[in-house]
């Protein structure tokens, strides 16, 4: 039996913490973790050695930010590549713009649709497959109707 992949979602509102693990809980095999900062998330990461398959970050939050939690999981080398989703209300353009430079993986607009949300976390969590052997089984699969 395979493990489930891990996502910790980091948001200070409870409102949109609880809305979030709500959702992802009916509709995504996974197990779900949170917290309510940036510090909090740095710190599950360690006590998990990093054993996070996704995060999905708040950017506006008291103390320290989703930009300056990004910065820090950015720096820590075995956290570099790290699969990361800002939720977010700010669309700015030069949040987006540190973001990238951040390697997010995607963002999510606050507040979110549930089947956006859904469809993006299963998008990183369970990418396609590129063998092609398998994608000649899934085709022909397809054509028989099954």
């Amino acid at each position: 039996m395979s493990k489930l992949p891990t996502i910790l979602i980091v948001d200070d509102d409870p409102m949109n913490l609880t809305m979030a693990k709500s959702i992802l809980e009916m509709k995504v095999r996974a197990e779900i973790l949170t917290t309510d900062s940036g510090a909090g998330c740095l710190n599950i990461l360690n006590q998990r050695q990093g054993a996070i398959d996704l995060i999905l970050l708040d950017i506006a939050m008291p103390v320290m930010d989703g930009l300056q939690t990004l910065t820090t999981i950015r720096q820590t080398p075995a956290w570099q590549d790290m699969k990361v989703i800002f939720l977010t209300a700010a669309a700015d353009k030069n949040t987006i713009v540190r973001a990238s430079q951040l390697k997010i993986t995607d963002y999510v607009k606050k507040p979110f649709v549930p089947e956006d949300l859904i469809a993006r976390v299963e998008k990183h969590i369970f990418p396609p497959i590129e063998d092609p052997e398998v994608n000649d089984i899934f085709k022909a699969l397809d054509n028989l109707g099954l």
